[in-house]
């Protein structure tokens, strides 16, 4: 398994190792002692998976508190996944870093809590899996605009579409600093 650390260093690529041959591929998805001697050092305790056909974005999704660190992939298709830093007194805070995930590369995501994530579909359909280091709590939920212009995140379609909620989703700017993660180095 290889981990690299990507332009926000907390946000970490996984390239887990493939053993293939005539009859298809293997791979460990997750392995508690290989994942947290990679860095992820926080536990999963939900699994989710997600099916969305092209041109759906999702996000950009966070909670606090019981933020969620996740572990994303996909399983078929390919999406193009972001994390946003919006710790307030980060010095990354309102920086975007984004990756392409497909079946074909097998790559992994882990976005750490104080990100807030989202993903665009690129091909007909994807499947999507997620691990979390949190369950879902309705109350502590967060979202920032997918196209807020002070992130400036270069999304692969100009007119996703979205959820009602996603949608109506701020500015970063405009949440309150008191109801977003704080970084503590």
């Amino acid at each position: 398994m290889k981990v690299t650390p990507l332009e926000l260093p907390e946000v970490l690529l996984v390239e887990p190792d493939v053993y293939g041959d005539e009859r298809g591929f293997f791979l460990e998805t997750y392995s508690k002692e290989r994942y947290q001697n990679a860095g992820m050092k926080l536990a999963f305790v939900q699994d989710n998976l997600s099916r969305s056909r092209r041109g759906i974005l999702r996000g950009l999704h966070l909670q606090h508190p019981y933020g969620q660190g996740k572990l994303v992939s996909v399983v078929e298709g390919e999406v193009f996944d972001v994390a946003v830093d919006v710790r307030v007194d980060s010095s990354t805070f309102g920086k975007w870093v984004g990756y392409t995930l497909s079946s074909a590369n097998r790559h992994q995501l882990y976005v750490p809590p104080g990100f807030a994530h989202g993903f665009c579909v690129t091909s007909e359909f994807a499947l999507f899996a997620y691990k979390c280091t949190d369950g879902y709590h309705p109350e502590a939920e967060l979202g920032v605009v997918w196209n807020d212009p002070a992130i400036g995140i270069k999304w692969p379609v100009d007119e996703p579409t979205l959820s009602e909620k996603d949608a109506r989703h701020p500015l970063l700017k405009d949440i309150p600093k008191e109801a977003l993660p704080r970084y503590f180095s």
